[in-house]
């Protein structure tokens, strides 16, 4: 069960920050990280009363792949 939802978590993971980066263009790193984390797990397939349950047991992959998300987004945003 976890697996798919690693692999759910990490697909949104590029979209929130594209997400946090349009919607908070000045604001400072950990804001848009927050937004970000909010993003995912708002979006995370489970029903509503086990979010916070999800989002606590599974906080560091989520924190994770935001930040491969991150650094991927750089990468592609230097290469052009």
């Amino acid at each position: 069960m976890f697996e798919n939802l690693k692999d759910t978590i990490s697909d949104l993971a590029y979209g929130a920050v594209s997400y946090a980066e349009n919607a908070l263009k000045t604001s400072s790193g950990q804001t848009k990280k927050r937004t970000a984390i909010e993003f995912v797990i708002t979006r995370i397939p489970v029903p509503i009363p086990f979010k916070p349950i999800v989002a606590m047991l599974l906080a560091t992959f989520i924190d994770e792949a935001i930040e491969k998300a991150v650094k991927y987004m750089n990468q592609v945003k230097n290469e052009d």
